[in-house]
């Protein structure tokens, strides 16, 4: 597997979150984020036991391919 990053929140204080990434040999997104941990806001979700949420902030959807024309951050 051979994960890239696509693209680093500028906007983090310790530079470590969010970021997408992209697997090449799943051909997946993943996505670093906080955890959501609010319980209202998951009660919405019908989400099993075996995932969880992360969230990111709306500009961090830049460095998705789809959005920025194939292009990708390559950070």
């Amino acid at each position: 597997m051979a994960l890239r990053m696509l693209g680093k929140d500028p906007n983090s204080p310790e530079g470590k979150s969010a970021t997408v990434y992209y697997d090449d040999v799943a051909d997946r997104y993943l996505v670093q984020g906080l955890k959501v941990l609010d319980a209202e806001r998951l009660s919405q979700m019908d989400l099993p036991d075996y995932e969880t949420v992360v969230e990111i902030p709306t500009y961090m959807v830049q460095f998705f391919p789809e959005v920025d024309g194939g292009r990708g951050a390559d950070v």
